[in-house]
This record gives structure tokens, sequence and C-alpha cells, in this order.
């Protein structure tokens, strides 16, 4: 049924100013790691708190009540420390550079563009900024000794190597090495030269105190695998800095900061370029329009305060990374450790990938709502591989750490260009990837299993850069091949589309029909030993479970190989049955491996369940407390996948711009393309407890398809839902109004149907039956799982999750046939015959149907081959 007016949500009038709905503090504690301080859109400076607690990349852990410092960098939850470069912390009294000031909540406030923190000891403390600077004012209590400590040894991972010199009476500069993200050698230098608005009446340098830091809490992705790195205690000596200042008079003391990675000098350039007076108010007001630019192309109307909050602070985390790296003047340092100058026709280069993560829906959002700045970020992914030979992988400023598997920098250009952020060269982006997925890099170890033996071996040794999980990194090398296949195929490339649009369905050699799910496989061929889907072996930060719908560019491919919809459903049924799980049979949808899953539903005829399964993901695990957001935010991941699914969408297919369907949360959205068109989603029956598409409407005319309109982020237009409490379980269910999917020639095995010569029957398990034992008969042809085979190289011949066996490894004439657990016997080996005949090589005799019987459910046998109708067989072709 339909909602009750009363359940609708509000009228649909749009938010209008969506920065000051924006609340940093949602996802600051548990695993998130989000932080809560002030930053422009993808910001080179994020001027935010640290708490003890947190010693990663957001800093801030909300229930902890002190504060170390507020630091100039930050990163939304990359899982393991990193930036908090040039904490400065204000106090009284004498100097400690141990300090750390007392705070609560009640004191504190945040939106889009600014921090405020009423300290304990009496100060004030307000944080805004542009894209290359910070400003603040601090408000003292009347004293000849207000503090500021520069705690330069006190980033997240134990910066070192600092500088520090004062100039005249009111500035200050100096520099910080850091980096070893998740305990990688890449390295930088932060530079920057902080000014003040009155004279500070001494200055100095301090040895470094430090207290003890616990370890952060998050659940921590990455490097073999990645693993959280405790902060260095700073090294004895001068480290550390402080100025201070008489506030008697003037209770205020204002400073502004700029940062570069190029120098000092860039640092003051780009403070004076970004704000050249003492205006705190009018730079952040400036920095709350820059957001609401952005903001305001997803403008949404209806829903509730709480998810309208949650929607836009989703968006907000979306558009902060990756980050401003190069100056005002346009220099930045390359990968190469050289000065370069942004490319002309861009405005900046840019830093800082999570690709791992951000391929999956960050990328496509960030292209979809800022295409200008996407399209100078993919510029330079493709500077940085001429800089250093390779895109991306996990990359901190100009470092590259190698963190985490796939090549995922191939999916990220791909989506950007798919999405409307297309000015950068893309034939030059094409022919990098075409060329670092051909050859030997340090992207992609273990890239010799193309030619032998067609997969990843989970026994296998590839001794480069961050090889492990030999099935994760498969599906994600399938994932990449297929962006380049998309890429190719938007460019006109027809050679290089086919090909890696082929390649990418290796995913087949590692999918063991008779089990139904990814497993780890020798380089002998054989399944690797001890297989349990739930456990993590041969899987990166997930299972079997969560990685066995990981063929987002193939799901009816992967559908086929499982033996068709009921099967797939049965699957996803029982992988969604719970959500938060990090392991076991369940999905982790606060985890990137996930993601795709409750989408799937589109693509076997149930839409309903997408609908259902994302709406309780948005309740159960979205919420508008510090708490609300599950898992790593990992550079925005998690906040772009709540934002497309409260669109009532998702990119579930990497490369395209395809969307499968789910339902509206809001009663209308209007998003303004990168064509400048706008796309209307109109659903005025939209309420939490009404998730399910009753029916659709593109420009009026009735849509009945679980994917949406291909128009729809190009030409635009107005889509319109009617929701309602009850599943409506024919929309969009018909055969043909799944999203796209996209198979290839090549494939390792062939799935289908086995049809006899005799007309009208096909080889089936009876019953559907999937135990030992179960008889293996000719039926009439129904397409159902029974009847779905696979031809697997080692073989056998499988469905149901067993093999075609003789029973009891008969050899003489009329031995049953029957369905049974693979065992590698020779009464489960099967060699498809130039004339039709399948000949079972243990006994030499081929299967047959006796008597040539037309009767559905006669049992199959082996027999004397003889060349009749009865031992005449169609195989899988495709």
């Amino acid at each position: 049924m339909l909602a009750a007016p009363g359940q609708a949500a509000q009228a649909a009038t749009l938010v209008s100013d969506p920065a000051s709905v924006v609340s940093p503090f949602i996802g600051t504690t548990n695993s998130a790691d989000d932080f809560p301080g002030a930053d422009a859109p993808f910001g080179m400076v994020q001027w935010s708190p640290d708490t003890p607690s947190r010693p990663d990349g957001g800093g801030y852990e909300y229930n902890d009540s002190s504060i170390t410092g507020f630091s100039l960098t930050h990163m939304s939850g990359p899982g393991c420390p990193a930036d908090g470069d040039i904490p400065i912390l204000p106090t009284t009294g004498g100097i400690n550079t141990g300090a750390t000031d007392a705070f609560t909540h009640a004191n504190e406030s945040a939106n889009a563009g600014y921090y405020s923190v009423g300290l304990n000891n009496g100060i004030k403390t307000e944080l805004t900024a542009t894209t290359r600077s910070g400003m603040a004012r601090f408000t003292f209590p009347s004293t000849t000794q207000a503090n500021l400590i520069f705690k330069l040894t006190g980033g997240a991972t134990g910066d070192s190597a600092t500088s520090w010199a004062v100039v005249g009476t009111n500035e200050v500069q100096g520099s910080v090495t850091s980096g070893h993200f998740c305990g990688a050698g890449n390295t930088y230098t932060a530079y920057f030269d902080m000014i003040f608005d009155q004279p500070f009446t001494t200055n100095g340098t301090a040895i470094a105190k430090t207290s003890a830091v616990a370890p952060s809490k998050s659940k921590l992705h990455g490097a073999l695998p990645r693993t959280g790195v405790t902060p260095k205690a700073a090294a004895a000596g001068p480290n550390n800095g402080y100025v201070t200042f008489n506030t008697t008079g003037n209770h205020v003391v204002q400073a502004k900061v700029g940062l570069s990675y190029v120098s000092t000098a860039n640092a003051a350039a780009n403070r004076t370029a970004e704000n050249p007076n003492w205006d705190f108010d009018a730079i952040h007001t400036a920095t709350h329009s820059s957001w609401n630019t952005l903001l305001n192309r997803v403008q949404v109307g209806g829903g509730t305060t709480a998810q309208q909050q949650i929607f836009y602070t989703a968006l907000y985390h979306s558009l902060l990374h990756p980050n401003v790296y190069s100056d005002s003047n346009g220099q930045y340092i390359g990968f190469d450790n050289k000065t370069h100058t942004v490319d002309s026709g861009h405005s900046a280069f840019y830093a800082n990938f999570s690709g791992w993560d951000i391929y999956r829906s960050q990328a496509q959002l960030s292209a979809l709502v800022a295409p200008g700045q996407t399209s100078d970020i993919a510029q330079s992914m493709i500077d940085e591989y001429q800089q250093s030979g390779m895109f991306p992988k996990w990359a901190q400023n100009n470092g590259e750490s190698y963190v985490m598997v796939g090549d995922p920098a191939d999916e990220i250009l791909a989506d950007y260009y798919a999405f409307g952020a297309t000015n950068f060269d893309a034939a030059t982006a094409l022919a990098d990837m075409v060329k670092q997925a051909m050859g030997p890099t340090n992207i992609r170890p273990g890239l010799n299993y193309l030619n032998s033996p067609g997969y990843l071996a989970s026994d296998g040794a590839y001794a480069c850069c961050n090889f492990y999980g030999a099935v994760s990194t498969e599906l994600e090398y399938n994932s990449a091949d297929f962006a380049i296949s998309a890429l190719a195929g938007a460019l006109h490339d027809t050679a290089n589309q086919t090909t890696f649009r082929n390649r990418a369905q290796d995913w087949q050699y590692t999918f063991n029909p008779s089990s139904g799910f990814m497993q780890g496989k020798t380089a002998a061929g054989s399944w690797a030993g001890g297989f349990n889907p739930a456990s993590s072996d041969n899987f990166v930060e997930g299972t079997s479970w969560q990685y066995t719908g990981m063929v987002p560019f193939n799901i009816a491919g992967l559908t086929a190989a499982k033996g068709g919809n009921a099967a797939m459903i049965s699957y996803l049924n029982s992988v969604l049955a719970g959500f938060h799980g990090s392991g076991g049979s369940q999905a982790d949808l606060g985890n990137e491996p996930s993601l795709y899953l409750p989408w799937e539903y589109d693509y076997v005829g149930q839409p309903y369940q997408t609908q259902r399964i994302v709406r309780q993901v948005q309740d159960q695990i979205w919420t508008d407390a510090p708490g609300g957001l599950a898992g790593n935010d990992d550079l925005g991941e998690m906040s772009s996948w709540y934002v497309f699914s409260a669109l009532g969408m998702y990119p579930e297919t990497p490369g395209t711009a395809d969307l499968a369907l789910g339902s509206p949360l809001f009663s209308q959205a209007v998003i303004t393309l990168p064509s400048g068109n706008t796309l209307t989603i109109n659903a005025p029956q939209a309420a939490d407890n009404a998730p399910y598409v009753q029916s659709a409407s593109w420009n009026g005319t009735a849509w009945n398809n679980a994917y949406a309109p291909t128009a729809a982020l190009t030409s635009g237009g107005t889509f319109a839902v009617t929701e309602g409490t009850s599943a409506n379980t024919s929309w969009a269910s018909g055969s043909t109004a799944a999203p796209p999917s996209y198979a290839g020639s090549g494939r390792p095995y062939k799935t289908g149907a086995i049809t006899s010569a005799i007309p009208g029957l096909c080889l089936d398990t009876r019953g559907s039956g999937t135990a030992n034992s179960t008889a293996v008969q000719v039926y009439g042809c129904n397409s159902t799982g029974a009847q779905m085979w696979a031809m697997v190289p080692d073989g056998t011949i499988q469905a149901q999750g067993g093999c075609l066996d003789v029973s009891n490894s008969g050899t003489a004439d009329g031995s049953l046939v029957q369905h049974y657990e693979c065992n590698g016997s020779g009464a489960q080996q099967w060699r498809a015959q130039s004339n039709g005949a399948l000949l079972n090589p243990e006994s030499g005799k081929c299967l047959d149907d006796p008597n040539s019987s037309t009767a559905n459910s006669t049992q199959v046998q082996i027999y004397t081959c003889n060349g009749t109708n009865a031992q005449t067989w169609a195989v899988p072709s495709t």
C-alpha cells in the first residue's frame, strides 16, 4: 500500500543553505575517523582538533575530553595514522610542549568551513580556512602568558626533521617531514608560515614532551594487511616552538597560516594570495559560500531534519579529498621529487588517493558534483604517471605507499570520464592505463598470471609491492580491466575495448561452480584445500561470502555461473541476512567489498529486495550522531555510498554511467549535471517506512526497468517514483529490466543447458537436488538452475554445486549417472567428442539416455559409445 499522508515526508522545500546543515561531528567516533575542523572543498588545509586516543587520519575521538593540538592537515578515515601535521595548542602559564587542553562538547560547534571550541582553561578557539590557508581567532583570558605551542614533532606518525624560524615580531615559519603511511617508505615535507595581528612578547623553542597515545581502535585497512603505526616519540632536542602574547589589554589574537609542500616562501605567498586581510568572519562566509556552491548541485527536499543532516554531511565528506597540492603560483613537488608547475588549462594539482576505496562511488560522485575540480584531479593522475611511471594506488601527497590491492586508478579515471569530468587528456590516460596493465609494474604484482595459469594462484610467489589475497587481487584486476575497456569504448578504441573486456572475465577461473563461491586455486589448477567461505584466506578485508558477488560489470555472467537467478537470489539472501559482520557469512556494509551486494537484486528480478535492504542499511548504520557512520570513511567512500543510496541509485558498474536503482529517500532531489542540465527526482510519497517502488516514469512515460535511463546523467529530465510500504514484486522484475551486464569471449568455461538430440529434452538434476546421489535425468528444457551446467577446464561438468558422476565409479553398460560432490575422481571426467558424445575416459563409455527415452525423469547412464541420438548432446557454447 502507499504511505499514508501522515507518514509522507514534509513538503519538498529544497534545502537552500546546505552548508549550515552539515554536521562535521558525524563520524568522529567508533572507527569512521572523520574530523570536525575547518576546511574548504578539496582543501590543502584542514585545521582541526586532535585528541589523545586518536592518532590516525581524522585525529579526533568524540569521546575524549581533551585536545592535544589543532593541526593543519587531516584525512577522513584513511585507516592508518596520517597527516596531523603542525599541531598548535593555545595555553596559558608556563611552556609545556606536552600539554593538553580539557573541553566539553557543550562548548563546541562546527559546520562546513568553521570550528569553535571553548576550552576549560578559558581560551576560545575558532578556526576557518581557505584552500591553502587557515585563519584562527584565539580569545584568551587576561594574562601576560598567552601561549601558542607549535608541536612540530606531534604529527600522526611523528614528524621529524623539523625547522623553526622567527621573522620579526609577529611571524613564524618552519617545516616538518612526515609520511610513512601504513608503515610505508613514502615521505613528504610540509612548510608553513604564520602571521599574527599583534606582536608576541616572547618566543623560543622547547624540547618536545609527549604523553602516551592509545593506539587507534579503527578497523584498519591495508598493507599486508594495513596495520596501525604508533606515533614515534619525539627526539630529544629543541624540536618544538612557541610564541607568547600579552592579552591583558586585547584578549583576541588572530592568526593566519599558509601551507605549502614546496617552500616557506610559497606558504607565505599562499596565505597572502588567499587571505590578505584580517577579517575572520569574511573568510568564514566565503568558505561557507564555496561549500554551498558544490553542495547545492544536489538539492534535496523533504525527509526529516536528521536525514537532511546525514545526507549533506555525507556529501560534504565526499568532497574533502583528493586535496589541492599545488601552490597559488602553480608550483608543486612531483612524484619525482622535482618542482613542477600545474598544466596549462588546469587550476591545480591534486594529491591523496585512497584508490581501493574511492573508485566504487566517491569518484563518480566527485565527477558528478564537481566536474571542474575532478577533471584537474584526473590530469594530476596522468602527470603522476609521467613523473613516476605509475598511477597512484594509495598515494599520500607526492609519495606512493602501495597500500591495498588491485589497480584502482583505472576505475577512477574511467569513472571520472563516465560521470562528466572529461576535461583531461583522456587519450593519454588510456594509453598509460593500457601500458600499466600489460607490462610488469609495481602497481600490478603478479601480472605474469595472464599467460599462465590465467589467474593469480593462491600458492604463487609475487615478491613485489603488496601482493596478497590472491582471489581479491584477481577480482580487483578484473574490475580494473573492465574499466579500461569502458574508457576505450568511450574513446572509440574498439581493439582495447574488446581486449580488456574479454580479459575482465578471468574471474571465472576463481569461481568454483561446485561450491558456488570464489575460491583460491593453486598454480597446478586444483582448488586450494580447506576452503571455508567464511574465512579470509586468499581475501583482503573480507571473505568469499562477501567477495563472491564482486563481479560488478557482469552480474548476469556470475548469476549464470552460479546456476541461475534462484541460486543468485539464495546467495544474496544469505549474505545480506545480516550486514554488520566483518566476517562469517554476513555482508559488512561498513567496508568496501560488500558495498555492491544490496544492488545485485536488481539484476535477478527482485529490485524490491534492493529497496528493502538499502533502507535497512540507511536506518541501522547511518545516524546524525558522532557514531553514525560504520567503518572507516576512507576519504569519503562510505559517505558517497550513502549519498547515492539516498538519491535512489548506485554506480554498480565501474567505468560506466550505469546506475542500478533503489528508491529515493527524499520527496524531491534536483541535481545540476556537468552538462548544465538538470535531473529531477520526484518521490512525493517518500517516507522512511515506504521504501518500495510501486511505479515509476521517465519524462512522463512509464519506466519499468531497474536501472536509470541512459540520458539521465547527460540530458537530464524528470524521474518520478511512487513509493509505498508494501513491496511491488512485479515492478522492474522482467528479464529485460535488469541493469546492463558485460560479458566477453574467451571464457575459461562455458555455462548453459546440455540439450539432447532427442527434441525438447535437457540434462537435469532431479528436483533441483544438491544432495549426493541425486539422479541426473532427462527432462523437458525449462532454463532452471537444475539444467544450468558448467563445462569446467578440469574436465568436470558441474551444476547445483556438484559434479556429473558415474555411480560407484562404474564402468559397465547401464551404470547410472548422478549428481555428487566434486572429488577429482575419474568417474567425474568427461570429454566432448566431435560427434556430440560425452565420453567418460575412465570407463570408455558415453553418456546415454536409456533406450532413447523421451519420458521426463529418465535417469541417464553410461553405455558403449554408438553414435545414436541417445548419446548426442549439445553442450554450452558460450
